[in-house]
Order: structure tokens, then C-alpha cells, then sequence
């Protein structure tokens, strides 16, 4: 294992810059060649692809997105396309690709690692729904970005005596508005993964509003049932209260990553290094009560996600 290449591919997620900087200094520290490939595997198929130096990576450990770029790519999910991206990574002799991603991304690396290239795959996604991690890249970042702007909407809410429906990210995982949610005193959190009592929500916010509450905050994860705009006018109908809607939307995955970002992407870049050296083939890097851990990417990706139901029980307990 003498050539590596890294790419970051779909959404971006704060900490994959440092990711980046622990592939590409641990690579060089090794005496191995690493190549960066820009804007995912819709990159590979086009060659767009450079080598790099420490000096390639120098001041990107405390930036957001992703320096490499990201995509998504359609043609590299059809035969032709799989092809010739097996063809460019043979053209630069790269026998070892780490790919920092989500679901989708991670499961393009698995077909390459069945065609004969070593994957080893970064958990880089803000949405935290990779079942085989307690937690992935960029999502420590973006549930404090959730919780900054829950506190400037509390001031103007407390002031009008408002409620506020915040919608979050998270089409299939609940975990930012979940995590969130316990964080920010939220008085009821939609996910998608349990079902919406509206008699509970209202009860609840009627029974604050009694007790002399100045404001009620809801947080509703994206892929909820229920749309924010009309989950707004339902509270509003059934409570008397008026209700704002919120979508923060892009606005979570931008920003400087937090410390436990940049340190849990730093772990996880030096360890795929360490793997493909070690002759390791097909491994997702992950992390598991504190440690860095690694297991078989078919296993790892296999693997059902199970939400917390625990963090669910203690956020309805809290906001009584």
C-alpha cells in the first residue's frame, strides 16, 4: 500500500477538513503517496484528482465544509461509470481509497472494496444515522449551531410571548432535533422514527402558559410527520397562542467544526491510515464508548439503527 486517495462525498459535514488533514499528514508521515480526489466520486469518474502534500491541508482543521468538495453521482451508480472508476483509481495506481461520507457514500466505497479496492470509510455526516458509530462527524457541530439559534429565538419569543416551531435536519434520523431538543429545554421534539401526539404537545403548552411560561419551544425534525408551517397553525388553533415557524435549514451544516469534531475526525483519519497499512481491507471507522473503533464495512453498513428511546423519555420528563 504505497498509493492512497481520500474523497469526501454527499452532504458536506463540519469536521471533514480535519479528517482530511489526519489522511493526508498521516499518509505522508508513513512515506505514502496520497492523492485528493475533488467533488466525490463524480470527481473520480472525471479524473479530477491531485496529489497532496502536509502543506496541501496547512490552516483547514478549524474550517466547515469540505476543501476536496463534494458531490453526488448517478453515473457512478451505472455500470459504465463503476467502470471507469475502478479505470481512474488503477491510472493512479491507488490501491487504498478513504471515503468520508454518509450512508450513500459509504455504500459506493463498498462496491469499490468488492471490485478489489481497499475502502475504509469516515462516518462524515450530520445527521448521526449510521447505526454502527454512537456518532459521526459533524454532528456534535451541528446540534450546537441548532442550540445557538434556539437561544436567539427564545429571546424574541419569551418577549412576544410566542411559540416557536423549529424544523431541524433530519429526514430518516432524529437525533439533531432529539439531542437538541434535551439540550435547548425543548417542550415537545417530532421525529420520524415515533408518532406525533398533538393532544400531549398542546397539553403541554397550555399547562406552561398556566403556570406563567413566557414561551413555548417545539423542535421537529424535517422528515416528521406533519409539515412546520401546519404544525404552526395547529398549536396556534388548539392553544391560543401565537406560533412562529422556523426552518433553519443549510445553516447546520455550515461552520467552524466544535473540538469534539475536530478531535473525533482526527482519530478516525489516522486510524483508516493506520488500517491500510496494516493490510486491513473494507473497514468502517466509527466510535464506541470513547474509543475509535473499527469493523467490517458490510457488517457496519448492514447494521440496523436503533433511535434512543431513553433521551426521548428524559426530554418529556424535563419539560413538564
Amino acid at each position: 500500500m504505497r498509493t492512497i486517495g481520500v474523497l469526501t462525498s454527499g452532504g458536506d459535514a463540519p469536521g471533514m477538513n480535519a479528517a482530511i488533514r489526519a489522511v493526508v499528514r498521516g499518509a505522508v508521515y508513513n512515506k505514502v503517496k496520497v492523492y485528493g480526489i475533488r467533488r466525490g466520486y463524480e470527481g473520480l469518474l472525471e479524473g479530477d484528482i491531485a496529489e497532496m502534500e502536509v502543506s496541501s491541508v496547512s490552516d483547514i482543521i478549524q474550517r466547515g465544509g469540505t476543501v476536496l468538495r463534494t458531490a453526488r453521482s448517478q453515473e457512478f451508480m451505472e455500470p459504465a461509470g463503476f467502470k471507469r472508476a475502478l479505470d481512474m483509481l488503477e491510472n493512479f495506481e491507488i490501491g487504498g481509497l478513504v471515503v468520508i461520507g454518509g450512508d450513500g457514500s459509504l455504500t459506493g466505497g463498498r462496491e469499490l472494496s468488492h471490485a478489489g479496492i481497499s475502502v475504509m470509510g469516515l462516518p462524515g455526516t450530520i445527521d448521526n444515522d449510521l447505526a454502527y458509530t454512537e456518532c459521526s462527524i459533524g454532528f456534535d457541530t451541528a446540534v450546537n449551531t441548532v442550540l445557538s439559534a434556539i437561544s436567539n429565538i427564545r429571546d424574541t419569543s419569551s418577549s412576544h410571548g410566542r411559540c416557536t416551531v423549529v424544523e431541524v435536519m433530519g429526514r430518516n434520523c432524529g437525533d439533531i432535533a432529539l439531542y437538541a431538543g434535551l439540550a435547548g429545554g425543548a417542550e415537545y421534539i417530532l421525529i420520524p422514527e415515533k408518532e406525533t401526539d398533538l393532544n400531549a404537545m398542546c397539553r403541554k403548552i397550555i399547562q406552561g402558559k398556566n403556570r406563567g411560561k413566557l414561551h413555548s419551544l417545539i423542535i421537529r425534525a424535517e422528515g416528521a410527520e406533519l409539515g412546520t408551517a401546519e404544525l404552526a397553525k395547529i398549536i396556534e388553533q388548539r392553544t391560543g397562542l401565537e406560533t412562529k415557524a422556523v426552518v433553519l435549514g443549510y445553516t447546520q451544516r455550515g461552520g467552524s467544526p466544535t473540538a469534539r469534531d475536530r478531535i473525533l475526525a482526527s482519530l478516525m483519519g489516522y486510524r483508516a491510515i493506520e488500517l491500510l497499512l496494516s493490510g486491513n481491507r473494507s473497514k468502517a471507522v466509527g466510535i464506541k464508548g470513547g474509543s475509535i473503533i473499527d469493523m467490517d464495512l458490510d457488517k457496519a453498513l448492514d447494521m440496523k439503527r436503533v433511535w434512543n428511546g431513553t433521551i426521548m423519555d428524559l426530554c418529556d420528563i424535563l419539560s413538564i
